[in-house]
């Protein structure tokens, strides 16, 4: 079993029509979607690039997960104003 991890851009996305996207692949078993960071980790027997391959035909800008994505979540989450948008920090 592998688990696959990948960044999907979730502006104006709906994770019911990410989980049927994958929905359709054969070979998986879990999806696990976390809106906040933008992250889908998929656990199955399916190849990762017909994963890949279904999310983009689906519409949905995706990319393998990468320790550059991990690092752009940590600080993007940090709290440094008062005011946040969209998980960015304007003060």
């Amino acid at each position: 079993m592998e688990t696959i991890e990948f960044k999907v851009e979730m502006v104006g996305i709906h994770e019911k029509r990410l989980r049927k996207c994958l929905s359709k692949v054969k070979g998986i078993d879990k999806v696990e979607v976390d809106v906040n960071s933008q992250k889908v980790v998929v656990t199955g027997y399916s190849h990762r690039n017909k994963v890949l391959k279904a999310l983009r035909r689906a519409g949905l800008k995706a990319e393998f997960w990468s320790a550059q994505n991990e690092l752009l979540n940590a600080y993007a989450s940090a709290s440094y104003g008062s005011l946040r948008i969209n998980n960015f920090n304007l003060f």
